[in-house]
């Protein structure tokens, strides 16, 4: 009789376990894997391109108010966040040699449209991709995104998207954190859940530390930038944490662009709209 018990007990709790993977798949996740990636991707052929920023590098370029960056060298090709305007995303796409077709996934920081309005002119070039949004994003958009024929990914945790590549979720703000062998890179929309805050959750599940954060700080609010001892307490904190290379741009505003580049110095890196990071550079 204690055996059949046992043996009942054990298939209700494999039939339970199999029933909680099934729902994750169903709820459009899918199967979750841990964020944490060892030892590191190789960083030989890392490369972030800034499509769209608010500040120019290059010239010939629309530089507008918003965000997107390709990810190149890792296992697949990242689109991370696509600006303001299909227009200016295919435009400087084109000028910088970038086909929509080599774009394997899309990653969407949150649902502003100045990260994500130039997705459907995207979409419209190239709708093999698994777009990664956040579960909060509103239902019609999800629903336009899996009609143009991608795919759609609903994240509610953080998560490994594909081999050294992870979404880092806090709050209601997804960043991209590559493991590469020299350390974590981090590149965030907006982080409106704060820049600090973001590059802790990513320290937590990368090893080697945090080579670099990039992208925007959200440092220049509605109102104008955050006073400068705020500022000053946030590149505290990123010494602290031990982040060696900083980029800010877009909502990161030109104080924080000035102070961060009088501390930093010569690991302080000048990004903007065209600007293409290549990760075997830095020390």
């Amino acid at each position: 009789m204690k055996l059949r018990i046992r043996a009942i007990s054990l298939c209700l709790s494999v039939f339970f376990l199999c029933l909680i993977a099934f729902l994750g798949i169903a709820s459009g996740q899918g199967p979750v894997k841990k964020p944490v990636t060892s030892p590191g991707i190789k960083s030989g052929n890392i490369q972030a391109v800034i499509i769209i920023d608010n500040y120019p590098y290059r010239e010939g370029l629309d530089t507008e108010h918003g965000f997107s960056c390709l990810v190149r060298g890792t296992e697949k090709t990242i689109l991370f966040d696509t600006g303001p305007s299909d227009r200016s995303l295919l435009n400087n796409m084109k000028k910088l040699e970038i086909k929509p077709e080599e774009v394997e996934l899309v990653v969407l920081s949150h649902e502003h449209f100045d990260h994500t309005r130039g997705l459907q002119g995207f979409l419209e070039k190239n709708h093999n991709v698994t777009v990664y949004l956040l579960e909060s994003f509103q239902k019609a958009f999800k629903e336009q995104v899996t009609e143009s024929g991608a795919k759609v990914v609903e994240v509610r945790d953080s998560l490994e998207i594909c081999n050294g590549v992870s979404s880092i979720v806090d709050g209601d703000e997804q960043a991209l954190l590559v493991h590469s062998d020299k350390g974590g890179i981090l590149i965030t929309g907006c982080a409106h859940p704060g820049i600090v805050s973001m590059i802790r959750k990513a320290k937590d599940v990368t090893k080697g530390g945090i080579l670099v954060a990039m992208g925007g700080f959200h440092l220049q609010g509605n109102f104008g930038e955050v006073s400068t001892s705020e500022i000053e307490t946030t590149i505290s904190n990123f010494k602290e944490l031990g982040v060696r290379y900083v980029g800010p741009t877009h909502c990161s505003g030109n104080e924080a662009r000035r102070l961060f580049k009088e501390t930093y110095k010569e690991n302080y890196l000048d990004l903007g709209t065209g600007k293409v990071l290549i990760v075997k550079e830095l020390k």
